[in-house]
């Protein structure tokens, strides 16, 4: 009898400790789901808590942020080198449009989880790879004019970089998917597009 009961005893905890065996492989099981099953519903929530946006709207964010601190800079020069009232008047609505646009285009990838470009990466970025952006030894002739020769210099490059900014916001309008970036895009075609007109009457007046 007892070595029935210690027979009897001995199946019961085995069979005890392989049903926790399986319940702990069950138990696994389950908690692997529920990470696998958690997983894409935290990513698929994640870019509406951060915005709808794509590769493209980052391209555009970084690059124009450097780009537009760039035309701040030359517009800041205006109101001493410049003789031309009307060109004083563009660089100051240049700045006082692109600002704005700059702590925009900041606040927006800071929200997208990258990184805002360094002050000084209007040196090196986009320099020999389009955009408009002048290179330094333009900038640097452009702080040493003054006059009608500032007048000329600063609409002529203006120009360009324009063109660089208007070809960038085409590119946004036409990969991006950030509503936002969309719309700031279609407002830089039009509002620069038009003051490239001024511009180009402003050189056909000098």
């Amino acid at each position: 009898m007892n070595k029935n009961l210690i027979r009897w005893t001995a199946l019961t905890v085995a069979a005890g400790a392989a049903s926790l065996v399986l319940a702990a492989c069950g138990s696994s099981d389950d908690t692997s789901a529920g990470e696998n099953g958690h997983n894409p519903s935290a990513s698929s929530s994640a870019p509406a808590s951060q915005g709808q946006h794509n590769a493209a709207d980052v391209a555009f964010a970084k690059g124009m942020i450097p780009h537009h601190r760039q035309a701040v800079q030359m517009a800041d020069l205006a109101p001493t080198r410049a003789e031309s009232a009307e060109v004083k008047k563009l660089a100051d609505e240049i700045k006082k449009a692109q600002d704005p646009e700059i702590k925009t285009l900041s606040g927006w990838l800071t929200s997208w989880g990258e990184q805002v470009p360094a002050e000084g990466a209007m040196d090196h970025s986009m320099h020999g790879a389009g955009g408009g952006m002048m290179a330094p030894e333009e900038m640097a002739n452009l702080e040493k004019a003054s006059g009608k020769a500032f007048d000329a210099a600063f609409t002529q490059l203006m120009i360009k970089h324009h063109e660089g900014a208007v070809a960038m916001a085409k590119t946004e309008k036409a990969a991006g998917s950030s509503p936002e970036a969309k719309t700031m895009a279609d407002a830089i075609i039009t509002s620069q597009t038009a003051e490239i007109t001024r511009m180009n009457d402003l050189l056909g007046k000098s």
